[in-house]
C-alpha cells in the first residue's frame, strides 16, 4: 500500500509564497533543503502529514508557465467565510464564496484564491465529504 506524502509546485519567491500558505492555511516550513542549483521547502501544520513541497529554482528568471492540464491544490478548513475575510483583508483576492449542489443536496461549500505564482488553490469547508 502506498501512502501520499507530498505534492510539489514551483515557485518564484520562497519567501512571498511561504508566507501566503502561512497566512491563508497555517502552512510553516518543517524543514528546508538547499542544493547548488535550487531549494526544496517543505511545508505543513498538525492538521495531517501531507506537505507541500516548494521548488525554487536559483536560475529562474521568469514566471512559471502552468499551462492547461494544471487544475488546482485543495485544503480543507472550518468557517471558510471568515478565511475568506481574512484573505480579503490581506490583499490575496480570493474569489467569491460558492456553494455547489447536486440537485438539492449540498456537496460543498468553496472559495478559490492564487498564490503568489498563479497556482489555483481550492479552501473547502469541512463536512462529512471533506475532512
Amino acid at each position: 500500500m502506498a501512502k501520499m506524502i507530498h505534492s510539489m509546485i514551483r515557485v518564484m519567491n520562497a519567501e512571498k509564497s511561504t508566507q501566503f500558505y502561512q497566512d491563508i492555511l497555517n502552512l510553516e516550513v518543517k524543514r528546508s533543503l538547499n542544493f547548488k542549483g535550487f531549494d526544496l521547502h517543505y511545508l505543513g501544520n498538525d492538521e495531517c502529514d501531507f506537505e507541500l513541497e516548494l521548488t525554487v529554482n536559483h536560475d529562474k528568471t521568469q514566471p512559471y508557465i502552468l499551462g492547461d492540464g494544471y487544475g488546482h491544490l485543495a485544503f480543507s478548513a472550518q468557517n471558510i467565510e471568515s478565511l475568506h475575510q481574512k484573505a480579503a483583508q490581506l490583499g490575496y483576492r480570493p474569489r467569491p464564496v460558492k456553494s455547489f449542489y447536486n440537485d438539492d443536496e449540498l456537496v460543498a461549500k468553496f472559495f478559490f484564491i492564487t498564490d503568489p505564482d498563479g497556482y489555483e488553490i481550492e479552501i473547502i469547508e469541512r463536512s462529512e465529504q471533506y475532512h
